[in-house]
């Protein structure tokens, strides 16, 4: 039997992951990428020494990447070298004030307890049932492929379910193990990855605070992007094939059948099965003829999208005082930033935001003698994206970066390049400029979530943070082994999965 041909359009992590499944189960598959290199998000770009990870830059949940590798009877250790970050990350409270995070666990429990008496053995009770929410979300819930609520009607899982405070929000969680505001703010700051508020994130989701604390912040060395070049050439040792400056114009359907696509350049490519890995509102509104789509305008308009960001890739000619791996500056109040993200949409006065500086654990990102910075300020996607507001809070959250850490910094900034929303668009069609996909609130989870498979062409699916399981490199990953089992289920391709 001549094996079955399968287009994956984009590789991110879910592209990536769906292809070398579907490969390894003996099909023949083609990626397609509209960019010049692999990676999506996780793209790299380099300038005179400096390796900038273009988007994700923190390696949490070690054993989601481990699974992923052994499917393929591989290490993670094949394909690149962790480090497991001591202080995990710092937390910048105000101009005097921070906390150095430790990695070991006792440490942790030591430092919360000198901040609020009781607080040590309150996190221990608080990890245990964190631990439990992991276990079962990471390792049973989030690979399920949610297109019926039958997948969830087992005695069993219902109990699970109504353990793992699904109904309940972070913010009252979190609150009835600790008093402190700035235990408080830590405990809540994981989901911030998911893109909504602790007050409007299910408490399921304290399975993040496991991920921080029990399994600890890592460090692939040479950068974020060492994981998509292991699974580039995983993919390829499986026989994927991987076109780049590939972008495709349109997915060619006849009656409910997805026939191939047809590329910018005018080449047309046929295929057995789709698989979208690029931006789902992109493909359901703009490479699908509107009577296939999946949602309608409205629908997806009144979706709630995790944030955008202001980005800033920063050169600097002298090594950086004060300052780790990871900083999060939550010296101003989070109320106001969060408004301006979530509820009334503008750009925020006083910014929340993340410094990164990776060459203080990494030298290979950066000249000898100076350091590799990276900024993020989280933003309200579709907002207006200027050359002068980038200016402005380039500014604005140096003034901060350089009075905390004592020293100055712009004078001896030797390159610097933005990312917002513009840019966002222009790369990766994301929906309203957004960074991270869909926020997994309670509305929008499992079922919730746009469906993995168009309702209307037997033959298209979708993978990516805007399906199931959500955002994050992590969920990325199985989101790409999910979407594969669905296609070689239904499609009875092998039944190997």
């Amino acid at each position: 039997m001549d094996k079955k041909h399968v287009l994956v359009i984009g590789s991110g992590f879910a592209g990536l992951s769906a292809a070398t499944h579907l490969a390894a189960e003996g099909c023949l598959v083609t990626l397609l990428e509209k960019n010049s290199s692999p990676g999506g998000r996780a793209r790299k770009f380099e300038h005179q020494g400096f390796v900038f990870d273009m988007g994700p830059s923190w390696y949490w949940m070690p054993d989601v990447f481990e699974d992923y590798f052994a499917r393929f009877d591989k290490k993670v250790s094949d394909y690149y070298d962790l480090l497991r970050l001591d202080p995990s990350y710092a937390v910048i409270y105000g101009e005097k004030e921070h906390w150095d995070i430790p990695a070991d666990l006792d440490d942790f429990k030591a430092m919360l307890e000198k901040e609020e008496p009781g607080a040590g053995v309150q996190l221990d009770q608080f990890l245990a049932q964190a631990k439990y929410k992991y276990e079962v979300g990471i390792h049973d819930l989030v690979t399920r492929p949610s297109r019926s609520l039958l997948e969830f009607a087992s005695p069993s899982l219902l109990r699970d379910v109504l353990k793992m405070d699904v109904f309940q929000s972070m913010s009252k969680h979190v609150r009835k193990f600790f008093k402190s505001e700035k235990i408080i703010r830590l405990m809540e700051f994981p989901v911030l990855f998911l893109g909504e508020t602790a007050e409007n994130i299910p408490a399921l989701y304290s399975l993040m605070n496991y991920a921080d604390i029990a399994l600890g912040t890592w460090y692939p060395q040479k950068g974020m992007h060492e994981i998509v070049r292991g699974m580039v050439e995983l993919a390829e040792e499986k026989g994927v094939t991987i076109r780049y400056q590939a972008e495709v114009e349109e997915i060619e359907i006849t009656n409910g059948l997805a026939t191939g696509v047809r590329l910018i350049s005018g080449e047309k490519i046929e295929a057995d099965v789709i698989v979208a890995g690029a931006d789902y509102h992109h493909v359901d509104k703009h490479l699908v003829n509107p009577k296939y789509s999946n949602y309608s305008e409205d629908y997806w308009d009144k979706r709630v999208l995790a944030p955008s960001s202001l980005l800033f890739y920063v050169g600097v000619d002298k090594k950086l005082q004060n300052l780790r791996h990871h900083n999060l500056f939550f010296d101003e109040d989070l109320g106001p930033h969060a408004d301006a993200i979530y509820r009334n949409p503008r750009w925020p006065e006083k910014p929340l935001f993340y410094a990164c500086v990776p060459s203080q654990t990494d030298s290979s990102v950066a000249p000898e003698g100076m350091e590799n910075l990276f900024l993020l300020v989280p933003l309200a996607p579709d907002l207006k994206d200027t050359e002068e507001l980038r200016e402005k809070y380039y500014n604005l959250i140096m003034d901060r970066l350089e009075k905390y850490s004592g020293q100055e910094i712009r004078s001896h900034v030797i390159f610097k390049r933005s990312y917002a929303h513009k840019d966002f668009k222009k790369d990766y069609h994301a929906y309203k400029g957004n960074a991270y996909g869909l926020a997994n609130t309670l509305t929008q989870t499992a079922i919730l979530k746009p469906s993995l498979k168009n309702k209307k062409v037997s033959n298209l699916y979708y993978t990516g943070q805007l399906t199931v399981p959500g955002p994050g490199v992590p969920p990325s990953l199985i989101s790409g082994q999910v979407v594969a089992k669905e296609v070689m289920k239904e499609h009875k391709f092998s039944q190997k999965m």
